[in-house]
């Protein structure tokens, strides 16, 4: 990577036509990869640029975007910039780890996301509001145009700005680390604390209770969801996940798997078994 951390003329047209399609980031959003499609879609100038040469680094860089990804819409934009930096040194380096670039960005989505809710929409939006309701409370047109001028007018400002930061923050970063192991060592702690929020998210939201109790000739009664936690708490949840990750690597189908969960979930409800 090239000391000279200016930005070069093609460089800024390519973040002025990422923040152009970053409009689009909840454009095909699904449950599957949330925001992939519109974050891939942002990210395609970067790496028609980086890989311009290269068909075969294009198609990985083009995957590895549209992968899972969820957002506050006015923070997104600085993983976007952090992100291009990224591409631009697996360009130009081959020793470059490409796994780090999805790690990093799995690292992030979290701590922006809890920023950009808390400010815009616990803030920006409050006060937006603050002063439009007066206004429209009155009849007064102006009052959602102005809530919406003032909310959208920071929400701009911030996404625009945010791109640029991540982007020249991200070449700085990379360009302290370069000539040292620290991205592996990053990479791998960054890889850690993922694993350990996926664990809390599936403990969290995966819950499956069998209500069922057997009751014995002699009176005693045992009940099966205490006799499941006394050997591993949330062992149903944990065995449901893996049971999905296990059907999503044999090439399975997503909605098939989505299907066959609410079938089971609503035949295991209508025989007693699940809760």
């Amino acid at each position: 990577m090239s000391k000279n951390l200016n930005i070069s003329t093609e460089e800024r047209s390519m973040l002025r036509k990422m923040f152009n399609r970053s409009w689009l980031l909840f454009a095909g959003f699904n449950m599957t990869n949330f925001q992939g499609m519109g974050y891939g879609i942002s990210m395609l100038p970067a790496i028609r640029q980086f890989y311009a040469n290269n068909e075969k680094k294009r198609r990985e860089a083009l995957i590895r975007s549209v992968q899972f990804f969820n957002c506050t819409y006015e923070t997104a934009p600085f993983i976007m910039g952090l992100n291009a930096a990224m591409e631009k040194e697996n360009a130009e380096k081959d020793e470059f780890d490409p796994e780090s670039i999805n790690a990093l960005k799995a690292a992030l989505i979290g701590p922006f996301s809890a920023i950009g809710d808390s400010v815009f929409w616990g803030i920006v939006r409050v006060v937006a509001a603050s002063v439009a309701i007066p206004l429209a409370q009155n009849g007064n047109i102006l009052g959602p145009i102005l809530f919406l001028g003032i909310f959208h007018a920071c929400s701009i400002f911030t996404r625009y700005n945010l791109l640029n930061v991540g982007y020249t923050t991200g070449a700085k970063f990379l360009q302290s680390i370069s000539d040292s192991t620290l991205l592996k060592r990053i990479t791998y702690c960054i890889s850690i604390v993922g694993m350990i929020m996926v664990g809390c998210l599936v403990a969290q939201f995966v819950n499956i209770n069998i209500p069922m109790v057997l009751e014995f000739k002699s009176g005693e009664k045992l009940a099966i969801q205490q006799v499941l936690d006394s050997v591993y708490k949330g062992i149903l949840g944990i065995g449901a996940t893996f049971g999905c990750l296990a059907l999503l690597r044999r090439k399975v189908k997503v909605i098939h798997i989505i299907l066959g969960v609410f079938a089971i979930g609503i035949i295991g409800a209508l025989l007693g078994i699940f809760q």
